[in-house]
């Protein structure tokens, strides 16, 4: 089975990067794909990058990430309406996916879609 636990943006948006990373790796090795409404810092991505291949032992393999941007594709009035809804929100435009590598295997972004690819749970056990 397959765990997906959403994490609204108000849920970590106080929280110091170390806090908010720490949250984020904790739910994951639960085995439990993070769907993040908002985006983490370029340097929290990379942190938390860090810390996950640290922390990489016969229980914990790893995670796989993916940040999904929304479309900035706008022209004249959108365009600027998109400009002050990323002053007044920053990073919380977009959504980010963290799985534990154990379970997902990939994941693919197209322009319309996401895939995610899990690993088959039969041949885990073997």
């Amino acid at each position: 089975m397959v765990t997906f636990q959403f994490i609204p943006y108000g849920e970590v948006e106080y929280l110091s990067s170390a806090k908010r990373i720490n949250r984020l790796l904790n739910i994951v090795k639960e085995n439990k794909i993070v769907l993040m409404e908002g985006r983490l810092k370029k340097q929290e991505e990379a942190d938390l990058i860090e810390i996950t291949m640290e922390e990489i032992n016969s229980k914990f393999r790893g995670i796989e990430l993916s940040v999904i941007y929304p479309d900035n594709k706008h022209d004249g009035m959108k365009k600027v309406k998109t400009h002050v809804m990323n002053a007044l929100l920053g990073d919380r435009r977009g959504m980010t996916i963290i799985g534990p590598a154990n379970v997902v295997r990939k994941i693919e972004q197209n322009p319309d879609k996401i895939e995610l690819f899990t690993r088959d749970s039969k041949k885990r056990r073997r």
